[in-house]
């Protein structure tokens, strides 16, 4: 699992930082359950496995127990890779990236675009013509755009989007 890109993709997404994540799951994985513990695994400084732990768990990635050390009597907490809701996380993100797709499509669809050539400002048809066809940023001609390419651009990424979320059905 943590080898699928998609994976990987979310882990980047949720702590920025793809290699650690990814190294604190598998001591997860392999028994490691307390942060000073994967600390001594991975000889990664204890505030970088604190901090990317807690954005595992805001994501709902990870969970923990808090529980009492028996030597110390400090609290600990033992945390745990959440395998399942991982495939939850990635089809809501997938689904409010693909909603978004289909909103610019949809806008794509429903509007004529000109743009200046100068600078690649793009203003639909209404405002085009309240600036009589002229670019107010730059004062050059505003000219036709056929946002056909954008449109099949979009529709392969939703393409792409829903083949992803088909897989976590």
């Amino acid at each position: 699992m943590l080898n699928d890109p998609i994976v990987q993709e979310l882990l980047v997404d949720v702590t920025s930082d793809e290699k650690n994540s990814t190294t604190i799951i598998e001591c997860l994985l392999a028994g490691k359950t307390v942060d000073l513990d994967i600390v001594e695994e991975t000889e990664l400084p204890l505030n970088t496995v604190r901090k990317v732990l807690y954005k595992l768990n805001d994501a709902s990635i990870i969970s923990y127990r808090k529980a009492k050390d028996p030597e110390t009597n400090y609290d600990i907490y033992i945390w745990k890779f959440e395998q399942e809701n991982v495939s939850q996380v990635i089809t809501k993100k997938y689904g409010n990236i693909s909603e978004e797709i289909k909103k610019s499509i949809k806008y794509e669809e429903e509007n004529m675009f000109f743009s200046c050539n100068t600078y690649g400002h793009r203003y639909i048809f209404e405002k085009a013509s309240e600036y009589n066809f002229v670019c107010p940023k730059c004062n050059s001609t505003l000219e036709y755009q056929d946002n056909t390419i954008v449109i099949e651009k979009l529709l392969k990424e939703k393409i792409a989007c829903d083949q992803i979320l088909s897989k976590g059905e």
